[in-house]
């Protein structure tokens, strides 16, 4: 194995989560080729991943546990904590200084945990 290509998540209601994404969190759109799915990029950066309709059914499930996916942020934690607060997005706890870099974490509506680092 070489990297990791791609992550999909299966979320409950698309365009809220759609919408989420991209006005609260500042994802950008790259694909609506597929009405199951949208595909996303962070700040026109190499990262991307999809949200998408159930595979099968994933009603009353517990969605988001055990799932955090990180993106690299160009500026500064606070600064990107700022926004968020403008936007009224929950951040989850407090700005943390890990071996990697400060990170603070948001949980997007299907409870799925998105960590965003300042690096070293």
């Amino acid at each position: 194995m070489r990297r990791l290509e791609f992550v999909s998540l299966q979320v409950l209601d698309l365009e809220a989560s759609k919408k989420f994404y991209t006005e609260k969190l500042g994802f950008e759109i790259m694909e609506t080729g597929n009405p199951a799915a949208v595909v996303f990029a962070y700040k026109k950066g190499d990262a991307s991943f999809a949200i998408r309709n159930p595979i099968g059914n994933i009603e009353d499930k517990n969605l988001g546990l055990g799932v955090s996916i990180w993106f690299t942020i160009d500026g500064t934690i606070e600064d990107l904590k700022t926004e968020f607060a403008k936007k009224n997005v929950s951040v989850v706890g407090e700005v943390t200084n890990t071996p990697f870099g400060k990170t603070i974490m948001v949980k997007d509506p299907n409870g799925y945990t998105i960590t965003f680092l300042e690096g070293k």
